[in-house]
């Protein structure tokens, strides 16, 4: 498809108006939910400013406690014209913030039985502040906009509480894509690994699917210094845990994409001289094709099974699907490449390597075309990959990227709508038959 075939819309020299007369506003939205951050499914309040500020917009709908507690907004433009979605995650992380700005977190909340931190250490603050920008151009825009936006602001990005439900999956079974339903939809990231200033894309298969491994050893309880007359857990689990190194290295073929096994917790015994009864591990599995994905499941259980059948110990092995591959839709992230050259400068939009990190963007795009982009934080000075990344305590945002990301989705938003152009859905072809959501 040429990039020819979006052009910047009518209203591209408005949008970049008010992108610049809203950009302090949007920073101070930012700085406030940063302030005070929120866990998901306990988005409170911040989706109680999110509904208020779509509401005073005059919006057409919004919709309040969308898979607890999102918020769906429709505008309508007064020309006709097709639906597109908009989308923003709300939720911070259970850490707590090291970063010395005035409006830094001192939240504290209980997180699956623990008393934590509280910190917006991905960025999602940024996010909501940006499509609560956008919702307020596009609506005063509204005249002279042809079609409609919905905008999608989402809880739960990071994963509800264990327990519950919640996250994209959650409001599209809720009906957030239906009434009417987008033809396409966009979504953003910041990510320390850019600098500021930079946007990074990448077609097809982009972010990694998250499945959550959960391995229980069960061997017999005996004195450290009998071993003999039990069986060990633990050796049989350090075991299993070197074996599973082979499941990537040795098994997978990596020329035809990457793949990680990651074992991030062990936890068994009570003292130095007894060997428990259990050991339990948990850890990730990372993938970018659904085939592969099914395929290191398999092997990930026979080989732990195996291992531990070996040493007479009892092995139950739980994988739980979270996220499916987030995959770009090709033909759509070709015809909007013009759009973010437009927005950054064609040298400031990179084509970036595969994200081995998870997004729950993904549920969305196995419904309608997707794009899912990415937004440089790192102030100039600091190279990127030295900086903090997403997750840490330390994580740092450049608020200059705010007003980048604003327009980028205002921009894509806009020109899809004006262009006709017809996205044939082909991402849902690489999701696994329980992941496939229909709206």
């Amino acid at each position: 498809m040429p990039e020819s075939t979006i052009a910047a819309s009518s209203i591209a020299a408005q949008i970049d108006a008010a992108a610049s007369a809203i950009e302090a506003r949007v920073i101070a939205w930012r700085r406030d939910f940063h302030e005070h951050p929120e866990l998901g499914n306990r988005e409170f309040r911040t989706s109680g400013i999110v509904a208020d500020h779509l509401r005073r917009l005059g919006l057409d709908e919004v919709r309040t406690e969308v898979a607890h507690t999102g918020v769906v907004g429709l505008l309508k433009g007064a020309l006709p014209g097709p639906v597109v979605a908009l989308r923003a995650d709300m939720d911070a992380l259970p850490v707590t913030e090291e970063v010395d700005v005035p409006f830094a977190s001192k939240v504290q909340a209980t997180w699956n039985g623990e008393s934590v931190g509280v910190m917006h250490a991905c960025g999602h603050d940024t996010h909501t502040a940006i499509l609560m920008g956008v919702a307020e151009i596009l609506a005063g825009l509204k005249a002279k906009l042809r079609g409609s936006v919905k905008f999608i602001f989402q809880p739960a990005e990071e994963l509800p509480p264990e327990g519950e439900d919640g996250g994209a999956k959650m409001m599209i079974d809720q009906g957030a894509l239906e009434n009417p339903k987008p033809k396409v939809i966009f979504g953003l990231h910041v990510t320390s690994r850019l600098p500021l200033g930079v946007i990074g894309y990448r077609s097809g298969p982009t972010m990694a699917s998250a499945d959550r491994l959960r391995i229980l050893i069960e061997g017999r309880q005996t004195h450290g210094a009998m071993p003999w007359l039990g069986v060990d857990p633990i050796v049989t689990a350090a075991q299993v845990v070197l074996g599973l190194q082979t499941v990537v290295s040795r098994q997978v073929d990596i020329t035809k994409e990457p793949a990680v096994v990651t074992i991030g917790m062990i936890k068994g015994g009570v003292r130095e001289n007894i060997i428990p009864d259990s050991v339990e591990m948990r850890g990730t599995i990372r993938t970018f094709d659904e085939e592969m994905r099914d395929d290191v499941h398999e092997r990930v259980k026979y080989l732990a099974e195996a291992i531990s059948r070996g040493s007479h110990a009892g092995c139950k092995v739980n994988i739980r699907r979270n996220y499916p591959v987030t995959v770009n839709d090709p033909a759509l992230t070709e015809a909007m490449l013009p759009t973010l050259r437009r927005v950054a400068g064609a040298a400031r939009v990179e084509f970036i390597s595969k994200v081995s990190g998870s997004e729950d963007f993904s549920f969305f795009q196995r419904v309608v075309p997707g794009l899912f982009f990415f937004v440089g934080v790192t102030p100039p000075g600091v190279k990127p990959e030295r900086a903090e990344p997403n997750h840490s305590p330390r994580f740092y945002v450049d608020e200059r990227c705010l007003s980048l990301g604003v327009r980028a989705l205002a921009h894509a938003a806009s020109d899809f709508l004006e262009s006709g152009f017809e996205v044939v859905q082909t991402s849902a072809v690489n999701a696994a038959p329980s992941e496939k959501v229909s709206a």
